[in-house]
């Protein structure tokens, strides 16, 4: 006799979709999903020699107004996962607050970003490891990640990182969120120790974050400083990724999502601020380019700052890891509606391990081609690194821009039942303040998406002032789209279309039409 399903496999069947993941994960492995996606040391540690190099110390402001900008877009997203617990978050609430076409290209976009971010995460090991042992500069003798050694040992190690990742995300998803779980402890406790210890040895006054020591405008400068700030907090959706694999998702998601984002964005603020009052020199370059490796070592000492450096490696790690799971997720649940191509075979899951293996394989060998660009020229590693945050960004806003035009003509149902959990407990829901947060949503969006996509030279192309580093984010886009377009078209899609069981498509195109 089977058995009955339960109250999260009732809630999945609803959306025509059976459970085919192994839910096994609680509200902390919830909150260490999006936790180590944002990973506050990777990328706090990655962008901050960039974010200082345009800003000077006041682009720590920046990254409190990012927070909050993004924080509009958490709000949005934490209403959306309560209604919508389903694997690959963007594609799904594009889906069903736009239309089923327009949620695919947000799909689209969005797990191309991911495979972006997952090869830019990889990367970031070369900030930190020859910092530790200059043995670890195996290639050459420059560790600057945007010299010319710096990058091909980076992309050295970002692929054996790469080989890592994809091994793990072949394995059970409770081995999965078991190394996410020690990660994000690790992480967390690293962070907190590196602000204490920081502060601590401060020797100048708040008063300089009010400084950019830069000649020229300091409003187009912190522009661009704010691609930092604008890298880090992205991610936090990761737990709406894995919510067919979170016990009691529509109260778990939405909080998780919510106070990832918070943790991280404070946990950001104060790392950078202390930097800046503890570092020995603001002026004499290293900052620039040698970053937040140079303040640990030069201000706390060689053995305890490469003991929070090596926590440093380990959250890079972890955030590789987690990364490339949340893209996955997003390619299964594309290819479980039949909507990209070799969709009957990336949509399967392994029964024994309870993940879909093939999605994985895909991501991590897209991946590793993204980070062998790095062999190429250094101008790569910040090219790679925007084209991903602009690339989220996109997909962010069409999610926020569909819900606010449901909102505006009154179809945003937050009430009632749709209101409500399985059990009659309220969903999470932003009441009258839906609209203005809504609103600020997209405006911060669509604005921080067009600063990033910005082709300034001095930015995306200052080693080798080639155009197509230069354009490197607009062609990406472009390309993106124009792929997209012809799959869509194809006679090759509309074969595999008929061929393939449409539950889910079905499913998308009922509730775009409701």
């Amino acid at each position: 006799m089977a058995s009955s399903p339960s109250a999260d496999e009732s809630v999945l069947e609803k959306f025509g979709y059976r459970q085919e993941l192994h839910r096994s994960m609680g509200r902390y492995a919830s909150f260490a999903a999006g936790f180590s996606f944002i990973s506050v040391l990777t990328t706090v540690f990655q962008f901050f020699g960039l974010g200082f190099s345009f800003g000077g110390p006041a682009f720590f402001w920046t990254w409190p107004l990012v927070l909050a900008g993004q924080f509009m877009v958490a709000l949005c997203f934490a209403e959306l996962a309560a209604r919508y617990p389903i694997s690959g978050a963007i594609y799904q609430w594009s889906s069903r607050m736009g239309s089923p076409t327009f949620g695919w290209f947000a799909g689209w976009i969005m797990v191309l970003g991911q495979v972006v971010v997952i090869a830019a995460a990889a990367l970031a090991l070369q900030v930190v490891l020859p910092a530790i042992w200059p043995g670890f500069q195996l290639i050459g003798t420059d560790p600057s990640p945007v010299s010319a050694d710096g990058a091909a040992n980076a992309a050295l190690f970002g692929l054996l990182l790469l080989a890592v990742t994809t091994a793990v995300n072949l394995l059970d998803n409770k081995i999965m969120a078991r190394v996410n779980v020690v990660g994000v402890t690790a992480e967390i406790i690293g962070a907190v120790l590196i602000v204490v210890l920081l502060l601590t040895h401060a020797d100048r006054s708040p008063t300089i974050t009010f400084e950019t020591g830069l000649p020229g405008g300091a409003f187009a400068a912190l522009l661009v400083a704010a691609f930092a700030a604008s890298y880090v907090f992205i991610g936090f959706d990761s737990a709406g990724e894995l919510s067919e694999e979170t016990r009691k998702a529509s109260t778990v998601a939405p909080r998780t999502i919510i106070t990832a984002l918070g943790a991280a964005g404070l946990l950001a603020c104060l790392i950078v601020f202390a930097a800046l009052l503890a570092a020995p020199s603001l002026t004499d370059g290293h900052l620039a380019t040698e970053g937040l490796s140079y303040v640990l070592t030069s201000t706390l000492g060689d053995g305890v700052g490469k003991l929070l450096l090596a926590d440093v490696v380990v959250a890079i790690c972890v955030a590789t890891l987690a990364i490339q799971t949340s893209a996955t997720r997003m390619l299964f649940s594309m290819a479980r509606d039949g909507v990209v191509p070799f969709a009957a075979r990336l949509g399967r899951v392994s029964p024994r391990s309870g993940m879909p293996t093939g999605p994985a394989l895909v991501t991590g060998v897209l991946a590793a081609l993204v980070t062998a660009i790095n062999f190429v020229s250094p101008d790569a590693f910040v090219a790679i690194g925007t084209t991903c945050i602009v690339a989220l960004y996109i997909a962010y806003a069409m999610v926020t821009g569909p819900l606010l035009w449901q909102r505006l003509r009154g179809s945003w149902r937050g009430g009632a039942p749709e209101g409500v959990d399985e059990n009659g407990k309220p969903l999470f829901s932003l009441g009258r303040w839906g609209l203005p947060v809504n609103v600020l949503a997209v405006v911060y969006g669509v604005g921080m998406a067009v600063n990033l996509a910005w082709p300034r030279a001095e930015v995306y192309a200052p080693a080798s002032g080639e155009w197509y580093f230069q354009w490197f984010t607009t062609l990406f886009l472009v390309v993106a789209v124009g792929a997209g377009l012809l799959y869509r078209r194809s006679a090759t899609a509309k074969q595999r279309a008929a061929q393939l069981p449409q539950v889910g498509e079905v499913a998308l195109t009922d509730a775009a039409n409701t």
